[in-house]
């Protein structure tokens, strides 16, 4: 019998792995069940609901990237170095993981209940953290004079920000037909 943390990360690895069907509908707790060969009421006992599932997979998805990005800063004195392997760790992230971006892009929250709402409000919060990842880099690129003390870091961070989830959405759109990585060499000119 499998113990309660292992289980718990079963049923969520069974839920990321369901997520990676890029034509999937709304993804019910008896389809869970039923891929894990158990009854809903065992779900049940690992977690109150499936909103905090997801939740679960949100904080994995938040302490997985955070910690790559605080890697990066602390491993690389130049910040647009920084900068650029942040970016394609976001881009890698997402192609490695459909069933993750899925949900970074809110994809997956769309067909449930208002039960979601906070859950789309903290991927927001993780779009806010990553922009200020970024602005912490350009700032260390500013001080070693990489940039001109008038650029306006502010609106470069949310560039990349926006190409970063812009990358997502096309892949998790496109079935994940399109890389998120497909044209980075080219475009990496255009945003450093």
């Amino acid at each position: 019998m499998a113990r309660q943390g292992e289980r718990r990360g079963q049923i969520l690895q069974t839920l990321a792995s369901m997520l990676e069907n890029p034509r999937a509908e709304k993804i019910t707790t008896a389809a869970l069940a039923k891929q894990l060969s158990v009854s809903e009421a065992a779900l049940y006992r690992h977690f109150a609901s499936k909103a905090q599932m997801y939740e679960k997979l949100i904080e994995f998805i938040e302490t997985t990237l955070f910690s790559l990005i605080n890697k990066i800063q602390s491993d690389s004195e130049e910040g647009y170095a920084q900068a650029e392997q942040i970016v394609l760790m976001l881009l890698t992230f997402a192609e490695k993981n459909p069933g993750m971006a899925r949900v970074l892009t809110g994809e997956a929250l769309v067909h449930e209940n208002e039960r979601f709402e906070p859950l789309q409000q903290r991927i927001n919060q993780l779009f806010d953290r990553i922009e200020a990842a970024f602005r912490q880099s350009l700032r260390v690129a500013q001080l070693a004079d990489r940039l001109p003390r008038e650029h306006d870091i502010n609106a470069h961070a949310a560039v990349l920000a926006a190409y970063v989830t812009g990358r997502w959405q096309l892949f998790v759109k496109t079935g994940f037909k399109r890389s998120p990585q497909e044209g980075w060499e080219a475009q990496r000119a255009f945003l450093l």
